[in-house]
């Protein structure tokens, strides 16, 4: 058996079994219930007390949809602003210049919807700061709000009721600080323990084995891999994804970023047979999933 088979099944093996406890707990996040992360409470309170939200009003379908929708329109707003005018905005020391309207148009709805379609190489096409402040932004926003709205159909199934079924700000909050966030910065160690590169300097200086000169773009590669990944976002720090060397610079690298893929949407089904107290209904969805693959 070959270290590649070896590979996919100890990432399959690892993805099941850590898949079921992530379940667990993010059900308990979305009932309110005591977790290991209940420290980020005071940062949450801060959030919502400058937002003017009160997490614990609840809400029917129609105000949660609503506000689903508005939020997701702010930064669509806040998306085409800063990729337009990314060129006079700090964080540029390759001088990246500004997209044009219709190219920003479409990158902030392709992330907004969490499409990810990318008509333009990351590295020439964006600067530092659009990279952290939209593009790595949204990718947290867009899952989050995919979360949300999974909390919330929980709710409603469990109370057999769309009347209350929680508040999205809440659900859209704990979604990143208490999931999203944590295991981005799990991923993120890692990856630059394997070699990704991390920090803000202009297009590093090669030599080739050959001996000709190459520039190599860098960056904060680091901290957007990891939730382009958890959010099964796409939208990569390169033009060439993470079939880049620096992107994805080691084989165990490589299958921590497949890992991360996956690991969000089995737990969530997870999470939701928990959160109904289904599980029964989980193993049947599971099966389902799996056996087209098999």
């Amino acid at each position: 058996m070959n270290t590649e088979v070896l590979g996919v099944i100890a990432q399959i093996v690892l993805m099941v079994v850590l898949s079921y406890p992530l379940g667990k707990y993010i059900a308990k996040v979305y009932k309110g219930e005591k977790t290991w992360s209940d420290f980020m409470k005071p940062v949450e309170r801060v959030m919502f007390k400058l937002s003017g939200i009160n997490p614990n009003e609840e809400m029917n379908w129609k105000q949660f949809l609503r506000a689903l929708l508005v939020v997701n329109l702010f930064w669509f707003l806040w998306g085409m602003v800063l990729l337009v005018t990314q060129g006079v905005l700090p964080l540029n020391p390759d001088g990246n210049v500004g997209q044009t309207a219709h190219q920003a148009f479409n990158t902030c709805i392709s992330f907004m919807v969490n499409c990810n379609l990318q008509h333009y190489s990351g590295e020439s096409g964006l600067t530092y700061f659009t990279q952290l402040f939209v593009i790595m932004l949204f990718q947290f926003i867009t899952a989050a709000t995919g979360m949300a709205a999974m909390a919330g159909i929980m709710k409603a199934l469990a109370a057999k009721t769309t009347q209350t079924i929680g508040n999205f700000w809440n659900y859209l909050v704990l979604s990143c600080t208490r999931v999203l966030l944590p295991l981005s910065l799990v991923v993120g160690f890692i990856l630059i323990v394997q070699g990704t590169p991390m920090g803000f300097d202009g297009k590093m200086k090669v030599t080739t084995m050959e001996g000709a000169t190459q520039y190599v773009s860098q960056g904060p590669t680091a901290a957007i891999v990891p939730i382009k990944q958890l959010g099964t976002n796409g939208g990569g720090y390169f033009g060439v994804n993470s079939s880049h060397p620096l992107e994805n610079p080691t084989y165990f690298a490589n299958m921590v970023e497949c890992w991360s893929i996956l690991i969000i949407p089995m737990a969530m089904a997870f999470a939701f047979g928990f959160y109904l107290k289904r599980k029964k209904l989980v193993i049947v969805y599971m099966v389902s999933c799996c056996l087209p693959i098999w």
